[in-house]
């Protein structure tokens, strides 16, 4: 049984395909797009289906459309529908929908063209495909029962649950909004979650940082990462002032009013202007209340659950400072965080949570060891591409230990390998990798990416040396959890020691990603250091690369040294074919 899930309502748009338990591809639109986050979350954008990776999931299993049993999208317009307007079948929309007000603060009317094109998707997935894609989409026909809308928050619970490796788990999820919810606390045992809480619109953590994120002059749904980067540099002295916006209340509800951000902290920061201590205070102050009223609902959530293992998804599970504050809260003893949290991954949880009820067996077999979900190509097709390209190229003997070489001489590289990874995150097949040695090489990356200066960078370190280099590290293969740098370590990598004497890291063991591993062990037999950089391969505003062409073009206009594809180096100024 073929299920193919579909994120497309908001933002980060994605597909996912799994065939009677199995994940056999999941992958975000903008891969291949090249528009970062598939669209912009704004209403008259719903109706836009991720047809490119929808296709590249039909490709990986070699079927089409019409030999998937069941489609699962991860809203459901339904709960919405009736709530504010006469019926189900007739909608109006205003002419002018941002002239209108609506009676209740979270309502749109911008509503009925949003829920009018989310309705209308089935027709729009059989008949709406770009043209050049239409070998797997023509001629399908979808039933009804073989369409399921199934609930925003609820997919967000299915994507941390259900590819767990717990069969028993408190399952948290928190975002900007779903359908009415924001937050959820739920219960997973075996195949199934039973929701035990939530907090509804206008009620929501993750629109709060999203407004954060602006008021600061980043972009909202976008940037949010960067202003838990920049707490690191403030103090918290507009907590009281957070505090007071957040009112949490019993059963796990919270209140969230009076922001007034321009009263009490005065201007908002205009794009492109200097950053202020008082900017780092606001972002500092946020993260820190953020933290404290998450770890209190996490609190309840075990209180109510008497669980050992949490499960965390939501836009707001990919701030890595708050994961490691519940972590190290020891609210639960074990945590697990999708590492495609944000929208991307309501795609996957729509697809396993329809998957396990269409299913005669209610049997979990599968386990999300890893994140490497998306295309890749073989050396033939690389080789292809560049003589096709006349890029000058050589193959390399022993990759892992050539790589190490030119890493040891602080050479900058961009490394393609392998499946590409789903999720926010490179980790280690569509990577820019450098050494953590030189205490410039952080400064170098930002200016490579043209990234904001007070960007940190995230280390890679082999599982077995994790503990040595980092507090109390283990297994961390999602890049999804902040560890102190270890003091007497700290001169060894300075490039990856945060300003608070933290790094965001990844753990690679030899079974998730072979080549990767290897090449860490071939640069710290030169070295000593288990450690490198590893950022995103790509530059400011471009979603990470996927195909040989993209790593090419963003090679070639950005100033880095070497690229590694497959078995083949290309180098600037020398190298031949």
């Amino acid at each position: 049984m073929y299920t193919l899930g579909i994120n497309a309502a908001f933002h980060d748009s994605a597909a996912c395909l799994m065939k009677d338990g199995q994940l056999i591809a999941a992958v975000e639109d903008e891969r291949f797009t090249h528009i970062k986050h598939g669209k912009r979350p704004v209403p008259f954008s719903a109706y836009e289906l991720p047809f490119h990776a929808i296709d590249y999931c039909l490709q990986t299993a070699g079927i089409h459309l019409k030999d998937v049993d069941h489609v699962a999208y991860s809203f459901d317009p339904y709960i919405l529908l009736g709530n504010g307007y006469q019926g189900k079948e007739d909608i109006t929309l205003p002419l002018e929908p941002s002239a209108r007000k609506m009676p209740e603060k979270w309502m749109s009317p911008w509503d009925p063209l949003f829920l009018s094109s989310i309705v209308n998707a089935p027709g729009q997935l059989v008949d709406g495909y770009p043209h050049h894609l239409q070998q797997r989409f023509k001629g399908a026909v979808l039933e009804k029962e073989q369409w399921h809308f199934v609930e925003h928050h609820l997919c967000h619970a299915a994507s941390a649950f259900l590819p767990s490796p717990y069969e028993n788990a408190a399952v948290l999820t928190i975002d900007g909004r779903g359908e009415k919810a924001t937050t959820t606390f739920s219960l997973g045992n075996g195949n199934d979650m039973q929701r035990i809480s939530q907090v509804d619109m206008p009620h929501s953590l993750g629109l709060l940082y999203e407004q954060v994120t602006s008021y600061l002059g980043f972009l909202h749904s976008s940037d949010e990462y960067k202003v838990m980067a920049l707490a690191s540099y403030g103090k918290p002295v507009f907590a009281d002032d957070f505090r007071e916006m957040i009112c949490l209340q019993d059963a796990g509800h919270y209140t969230i009013s009076d922001e007034r951000f321009v009263e009490r902290f005065g201007p908002a920061r205009e794009r492109g202007s200097e950053f202020t201590g008082h900017h780092f205070n606001i972002a500092q102050s946020l993260q820190v209340v953020l933290q404290e009223k998450v770890l209190q609902l996490a609190a309840w959530l075990q209180q109510q659950t008497q669980a050992e293992n949490l499960c965390f998804a939501g836009g707001v599970a990919l701030n890595c400072v708050l994961n490691a504050a519940i972590r190290d809260a020891g609210i639960f003893k074990n945590i697990w965080i999708q590492p495609a949290a944000g929208d991307a991954g309501t795609a996957l949880g729509a697809a396993m949570w329809i998957d396990a009820q269409q299913r005669p067996s209610q049997q979990r077999s599968f386990y999300m060891e890893h994140a490497y979900w998306g295309p890749d190509y073989n050396d033939e097709e690389i080789t292809r591409f560049l003589d096709w390209t006349k890029t000058p190229y050589r193959r390399m003997t022993d990759v892992a230990a050539e790589t190490a070489d030119l890493l040891a001489q602080d050479k900058i590289i961009g490394w393609f390998q392998g499946r590409m990874e789903f999720g926010p995150r490179a980790l280690g097949s569509r990577s820019i990798l450098a050494s953590p040695i030189s205490p410039q090489m952080q400064a170098r990356l930002n200016e490579v990416k043209d990234r904001e200066d007070f960007r940190p960078v995230a280390p890679v370190v082999m599982e077995e040396d994790a503990a040595e280099w980092f507090e109390q590290a283990d297994y961390s293969p999602f890049m999804l959890f902040v560890y102190k740098v270890k003091q007497d370590k700290r001169d060894k990598i300075p490039a990856v020691c945060h300003v608070d004497g933290t790094a965001r890291i990844q753990t690679v063991n030899r079974r998730q990603h072979p080549r990767y591993y290897d090449l860490l062990h071939a640069f710290k037999q030169r070295t000593g250091v288990p450690v490198l950089i590893n950022t995103s391969f790509n530059t400011l505003g471009k979603p990470i690369v996927c195909t040989p062409r993209d790593a090419i073009e963003c090679f070639w206009s950005s100033p880095f040294d070497a690229l590694v594809i497959g078995s083949f180096l290309v180098e600037k100024n020398r190298g031949n074919h």
